[in-house]
């Protein structure tokens, strides 16, 4: 059913592209950028969508969570995308970057969680990690004597002596990668926090020390590929990965994770954002393209419903952590609602 808000959205747009050429305009397929961890799941989506229903299956390309909503703010009008997928929240600084390029009602979806995971042979020794430990075993700076100085650290045991005497040998994804960044902010940030050292940096030196790996080849980048990362480490029980949390349920027979902070990395703790490198998955819906390009509704509705992310369905399935009842239900009263996204929900 087409609502008033989604008639004025096709008048905005229309008087946007006036001046572009038909062919410009032309466009029947949905077009989603975004997290190359929320991929595989808008892919399953997007697969049963255009089978389903009378539309064509969505086009999704996998830019990152911070290059789609680069993409995503660039403006409206049918050359631009109708949706991008994040790995984490939308910054307040992307959010007035879409503002300022008129992109100014956009409907936010959170649509599940995902941890990440420091995973390990299961016949190597387990590990029971503090963020604290993880950010002096990886962080590219840490305190010395009242000094940040370059990483000095060579086996777990130099971090602290109850940890295996073993070379730091981590394998993970690149700064490209939406898991990149949500490690250097959960994980990396989190620790380096609870050194007293921390409190005393400025806002840049805090991003540029807490939030930056080592490059001394302890930490390992191994492109976009976790299935890599999980062969390596099966073939190596001194070596640790990072990686999300669904690639660590398909191989659960042949992995294990660490601790962190004494809580292993589960499902229900990973939805309740117990687990301390839990992160939300979201996607943001471009509200002055709905009724332009036909379908973005109808997709978004068969995300959110109970056969996608009910606690049986298909998301769940191939690894999705899906949202409690009450959580999708609300999520299902987005689809009819579409609330525009604001400012301060992002501070």
């Amino acid at each position: 059913m087409m609502k008033l808000n989604k008639t004025l959205a096709t008048v905005t747009l229309a008087g946007a592209v006036a001046a572009m050429s038909a062919p410009a305009m032309a466009r029947d397929t949905i077009s989603i950028v975004g997290s190359s961890t929320v991929y595989p799941f808008a892919t399953v989506v997007a697969e049963r969508f255009g089978t389903s229903s009378e539309f064509p299956t969505p086009k999704i390309e996998s830019t990152g969570s911070g290059g789609g909503l680069k993409i995503f703010c660039q403006g409206i009008g049918t050359q631009h995308p109708d949706i991008t997928n994040a790995s984490r929240r939308m910054k307040p600084s992307e959010f007035e970057l879409c503002q300022g390029n008129g992109v100014e009602e956009i409907t936010e979806f959170r649509i599940g969680s995902d941890g990440i995971v420091l995973a390990s042979s299961a016949e190597a020794e387990h590990m029971d990690l503090t963020l604290e430990q993880l950010f002096l075993a990886l962080g590219e700076k840490v305190p010395q004597d009242g000094e940040w100085v370059m990483n000095p650290h060579k086996t777990w045991s130099d971090v602290d002596s109850s940890l295996p005497n073993k070379p730091i040998r981590v394998m993970g994804p690149p700064p490209t990668s939406g898991t990149r960044d949500s490690f250097n902010e959960l994980a990396l940030a989190g620790g380096c926090d609870e050194l007293p050292e921390a409190a005393d940096l400025s806002e840049d030196e805090h991003g540029a020390i807490c939030e930056s790996i080592r490059e001394d080849g302890a930490f390992i980048e191994a492109g976009e590929n976790d299935n890599l990362i999980v062969q390596k480490l099966i073939g190596d029980k001194d070596m640790y990965g990072v990686f999300g949390y669904s690639f660590l349920e398909e191989n659960a027979d042949r992995l294990q994770a660490a601790a962190i902070n004494g809580v292993e990395p589960e499902p229900e703790l990973i939805a309740q954002d117990k687990y301390p490198i839990a992160r939300s998955m979201f996607f943001y819906v471009k509200k002055a393209h709905l009724g332009v390009v036909p379908g973005i509704d109808d997709y978004v509705a068969e995300f959110v419903s109970p056969r996608a992310m009910g606690p049986n369905g298909y998301l769940k399935d191939v690894g999705l952590i899906v949202p409690t009842r009450d959580s999708l239900m609300a999520l299902q009263d987005k689809v009819d609602n579409m609330p525009n996204l604001t400012l301060d929900e992002l501070k």
